[in-house]
């Protein structure tokens, strides 16, 4: 269905605000206009571009719970956090984050970005990574957008170890699994 411009603009806001991590491609094509187009109504309705949409939401909404280090030490956009349980972040993969001969993401930036999110679901001052077991299963590529969940899976009190467990994808495959052993200063809910 072809939308007026009056339309389009006012579905344009209520689409971002139900969602603030849709792509221009993404509004592009269900409201089948241009990319451009979806830019010059962001443009004239004063619509921040996804990233900086990510970033005041993240902001926002994270800025006073992650404790153990700061938002833009983070790989990646944090999306959704519950200390000690579970956390989201997003990472979109560009031109300089793989390699110029075959366009592979570097496996540095996969781990950085699940690494980073197990660090940060950790409710406490401190937490360093122990030990960590990857698994990349699938190539990652320039223009993917990769979503890391982290889940808290366990921890060793005795040791202040927490067991966090990372699952990144790229349009619902698994592209990456890390199984990362964090250490903490203090035991679950900075007890």
């Amino acid at each position: 269905m072809k939308y007026s411009k009056k339309d389009r603009q006012k579905l344009l806001i209520q689409t971002i605000e139900d969602n603030p991590f849709i792509t221009d491609d993404q509004l592009a094509n269900k409201f089948r206009v241009s990319v451009q187009t979806i830019r010059l109504d962001r443009m004239e309705l004063s619509i921040p571009e996804l990233r900086e949409r990510i970033k005041d939401v993240a902001a926002h909404n994270f800025e006073n719970e992650v404790k153990t280090l700061p938002l833009d030490e983070v790989i990646g956009e944090i999306i959704d956090i519950d200390l000690d349980e579970r956390a989201i972040s997003i990472f979109d993969v560009q031109e300089e984050h793989v390699f110029q001969r075959n366009g592979i993401a570097r496996g540095h930036h996969l781990f950085a970005q699940a690494n980073s999110l197990a660090v940060a679901v950790i409710n406490d001052d401190l937490a360093l990574t122990v030990k960590s077991e990857l698994n990349y299963t699938k190539p990652v590529h320039a223009g993917n957008r990769v979503i890391a969940k982290a889940v808290v899976t366990g921890q060793d009190k005795e040791k202040n170890r927490t067991f966090v467990k990372v699952t990144s994808t790229v349009e619902g495959k698994t592209v990456f699994i890390g199984l990362f052993e964090m250490y903490r200063t203090k035991g679950k809910g900075g007890k």
